[in-house]
Order: C-alpha cells, then structure tokens, then sequence
C-alpha cells in the first residue's frame, strides 16, 4: 500500500500558497472597512487562515533549506525563495503578537501597521516566486481524496489555533482578550477629546476659523443651503464608536446635528442616492442615502467642542463604519445619483494638495 503523505507537492504548495494569501489579503482589506458585529467573520477568517499559513511557510522552509547550504544559494531564486517566508513570517508575527495584545513602534508605525505593510509586501515577491517557478497547476493537484485531508487538516489546524489563541488571551487576561471584534483596543471612552488624534495618510489642514466658515449643501437638491456654524445648533446625540483602522477604539456621546434634518431642509430630489462629506483638504467619503440619514455631523463629544485634531468644526460620525470614512473638517455635503468613486483616490492624495501651513 503506497504511504499517504501528507505534505503536498512543489506544485500543489506553491498554488495553495498563491490562494492563501490572496484570501489573506483579501480579507485583510476588507477588514478595513469592515465595523459591524456581522462583520465578524471576516476578521475571523483572517486569523484562521493566518494561523494555517504558518504550516504552508514551515513546508516551504523545508524545502528551501537544504538549497540555502549549498551553492544553490546565491541563486537569486533561492534567494527570492528565503526573503518571501521571510516576509510571511514578520507579517504572520506581528500579527499573532498584536492579537495577544502586544504592540511596538517602528518609526511611525505600530505592530498592526508593521503587520499589514509585510502582508502587502509578501504579494509582489511570491508574484515574483510563482512567475520564475510557474507550473501551470493540474486537476490532480487538487481533485484527489489526499488533497482534501490535507486541506480539511490544514484549515481545523488553523481553526483550532486561532480557538487557543483566544482562549489563552482571556485566561492569561493578556490585553488582547479586550479587543474589540476587530481587533481594535479601547483608547481615551467617554473623555472627551482624549482619545488619540489620528489623520488618514496626509491629511493635516490649519485650524479652522468659524468666523468664516460655512457648511454648503449641493447636488440633487430641491433647495441647495449654506449653513454657518452658529446655524448648527447641537440639538442631536448619538452614542457610537469610532473604530480606528490603526487598531484602537473608542466609545462616546456624540452631539450635533442629524445628517437627516439638513436633508429634509434641503429637501432632494428623487435622483439622490448618494450622500458624499467633504473635508476642507478634498477628502471625501460616500455614504447611501438612507443610511447617511442616521449620520450625525458632530460639533462636540462627551459635551466637549471638538477640538481642531478631531474635526472641528464639523465632522462625521457614521455608526457602523470605520475611523477613515468618519470624515474630519467637513465643508461641504454633495447629493448625488451615483457614488463618487473618485473618493478612493481622494483619501490617499488629499493631504498633499493642502496649502502649507504657516
């Protein structure tokens, strides 16, 4: 009887490594806009996949070993080779270090920081893996009762340590036990303006004069309106969490005016199907119209007048959405029949157009 072997083919490894960590990044990605509970299943699919890459990268290794002590090794191939389980490693060791709760800084950034640029980086360099090495992947490969164990096992080894990685962190009552579903922790609840100051990319306007501010609403409107900030009376609260994509979050009271009552005083047109906020620095996020009714445009927190590094005067509170789309300094509310998709070039250059300070 032919022995099972349990660890896949050159071929088969190097496919299942392609698919892995594309499902990783994907859900990587998706974790970034990805705030509510039912979302959930995304950041767990992150984590057990991860833990199911560690085996995929140990096979790798193995193989790669015995080239790296002989002259193989200055191939660039080989090379190639080491520096992607390298780099899939750093981003699988971050990550586990994170989930438990720990954190460093390397220069401005934080270990989930670290975390995501080595998981980005791992895809251009098993592209370059894959392109040198290219076996075009046979049905065998993946169609025969072996392959089936084999990845059945991989993904309840995965399951599994993802299971103990958060039981461990509640037993050792470790800080990661606290996170939240997204694995953001909790930073500044209930304080007031005491919660981190964080901008998206560049973002970093001067300080705002209300003296000479105004709010305008435009687009598929049936009376387009222009409010001063003394118009907005904060008459509106909410409670709800800005879930920050740098890996904290934090609870409070939100007061302001409803997204909704400016509308209803704007009165759209039946075409509106979109509502887009913008910053004074051009940044700018969309929101469906029905769920942009239930928005708040905040002027104060926990009773406190925002301060200029929260968004002051004016800035978005989106229950649901993640810190980047609660859009700061806001100066103008467009309506429109289709989402501007414009907006996900907007977010990463928008800072670098802002006039200087002074």
């Amino acid at each position: 009887m032919a022995r099972f072997r349990f660890e896949p083919t050159p071929r088969t490894l190097d496919w299942t490594l392609f698919v892995v960590v594309a499902l990783e990044v994907a859900t990587g990605l998706l974790s970034l806009i990805a705030g509510e509970p039912a979302d959930a299943i995304v950041f767990v699919s992150h984590g057990v996949l991860g833990f199911t890459l560690t085996v995929l990268v140990a096979w790798k290794l193995r193989r790669v070993a015995p080239r790296l002590r002989t002259r193989v090794a200055g191939r660039w191939t080989t090379a190639l080779s080491a520096l992607l389980a390298a780099v899939t490693l750093g981003a699988l060791a971050t990550g586990v270090f994170w989930a438990f709760g720990g954190d460093f800084r390397f220069l401005l950034w934080n270990a989930l920081n670290v975390h995501i640029a080595l998981g980005l980086l791992v895809v251009p360099i098993l592209a370059l893996h894959l392109r040198r090495h290219y076996h075009t992947p046979q049905p065998a490969d993946f169609t025969q009762r072996r392959i089936a164990l084999q990845y059945g096992s991989l993904l309840v080894f995965g399951a599994l340590t993802w299971r103990v990685q958060q039981a461990t962190s509640r037993l050792l009552a470790l800080p990661g036990a606290t996170r939240r579903f997204t694995g953001s922790k909790e930073r500044g609840s209930d304080a007031g303006n005491a919660f981190p100051l964080t901008s998206w990319v560049a973002d970093d306007p001067a300080p705002i004069d209300v003296e000479h501010w105004t709010l305008t609403l435009t687009g598929e409107l049936a009376r387009p309106r222009s409010f001063s900030y003394d118009d907005l009376t904060p008459e509106d609260e909410t409670r709800a969490i800005l879930d920050c994509t740098s890996g904290w979050y934090s609870a409070h009271d939100w007061q302001g005016i409803a997204v909704g009552s400016l509308l209803d005083l704007a009165e759209p047109t039946p075409a509106a199907r979109w509502v887009s906020f913008r910053s004074v620095t051009g940044y700018r996020w969309s929101l469906p119209i029905e769920e942009a009714r239930d928005a708040l445009l905040a002027t104060h927190v926990d009773g406190e007048a925002l301060v200029h590094g929260h968004g002051a005067p004016l800035r978005l509170v989106a229950p649901g959405r993640r810190g980047f789309q609660w859009v700061k300094w806001i100066t103008a509310i467009e309506l429109r029949e289709r989402r501007d998709v414009s907006e996900w070039l907007a977010i990463f250059v928008s800072g670098f157009s802002e006039t200087p300070r002074e």
